[in-house]
């Protein structure tokens, strides 16, 4: 206890003494030390001033880029529209199709821990630009592109095409094999935006390379580089493992 809490120890009646000490400890207990350190900090990344301005309202530029997503928005397939839809869940076993069974995160715990933060933390870097260029997105400005429910959010840069490009990275150092098909996907997910009439052309274009500069920022945080070895090691034990009679049926 600290000077200030023996003090009041020593004063409180007998009776009341053994359960302070009792609640005194548990918050020791309790307690972590130390907070965990973030992978990125907003002292060090500056997202907003790292993409140029997107196309002005009404100009010849946004005429193009709208006239594209039309022609993508109409000329898409059934199978197309039901993959942009899947990939609109941005869940990470979308990457399995290119990787095999061993990418289960269940049984991977670092390897999820280490895409979870990753995920969690990248947020407020695809925030910030959005709500500073305010970009509408194409569906509000043709309502024939309206597909499925709106989007919360301003349409640049693309947080899916960010995102997609963040995770396939980060996955495909994990597994480097299966590298260009890892990285496929996470192109897919950001060109998908385009299909469903979410995004301009020029937000997905932004969005891959506000990921490739988040994920050269991860690099260099020490912490990121320890987990991010920490999970190859356990993915490696896991391509290690032997294959189970039951599961090989």
């Amino acid at each position: 206890m600290t000077l200030s809490s023996n003090l009041l120890y020593a004063i409180l009646p007998r009776r009341f003494q053994a359960l302070a000490l009792t609640v005194t400890l548990l918050l020791a207990v309790s307690t972590p030390l130390f907070a965990e350190s973030p992978y990125l900090t907003t002292n060090t990344f500056d997202s907003v001033s790292l993409l140029p301005p997107p196309p002005a309202r009404g100009s010849a530029e946004e005429v193009a880029d709208l006239g594209t997503v039309r022609a993508v928005f109409n000329a898409r397939t059934e199978a197309e529209k039901t993959r942009a839809m899947k990939d609109s869940g941005l869940a990470f076993s979308l990457f399995q199709p290119a990787i095999g069974t061993v990418f289960d995160l269940q049984k991977l715990p670092r390897t999820k821990a280490l895409l979870e933060k990753v995920k969690k933390e990248i947020g407020g870097s695809i925030d910030a630009p959005k709500n500073h260029f305010k970009r509408l997105r194409p569906y509000q400005i043709d309502d024939q592109l309206v597909l499925g429910q709106p989007e919360p959010s301003y349409s640049y840069p693309s947080g899916h095409s960010t995102r997609g490009t963040v995770y396939s990275l980060v996955i495909a150092e994990l597994f480097p094999e299966k590298k260009d098909a890892i990285l496929a996907i996470g192109r897919d997910i950001g060109w998908d935006r385009v299909l469903i009439g979410k995004h301009f052309l020029t937000d997905v274009y932004a969005g891959r390379v506000l990921g490739y500069a988040i994920v050269r920022e991860l690099h260099s945080s020490t912490l990121f580089q320890h987990d991010l070895e920490q999970a190859m090691a356990e993915i490696r034990d896991a391509e290690r493992a032997p294959v189970s009679t039951e599961a090989a049926k």
